[in-house]
């Protein structure tokens, strides 16, 4: 299973770097900027949520 999950991401990098550079920087940015929103929000939430503990914590 893992030599199969392998052999399929060597596939998709040959498949990416062969692309044109517009291309790459395009798919990147579909793909990427997603990513980094999402870990963004669940890293502020994750942040937020700590902060209301240890604040609620902290009361007499």
């Amino acid at each position: 299973m893992a030599r199969a999950i392998a052999d399929w991401w060597d596939a998709v990098e040959l498949w990416l770097t062969q692309l044109a550079f517009p291309l790459q920087v395009g798919l990147a940015i579909v793909v990427v900027l997603p990513l980094c929103w999402a870990v963004a929000g669940l890293l502020d939430r994750a942040a937020g949520v700590a902060t209301d503990a240890l604040a609620r914590r902290r009361r007499p």
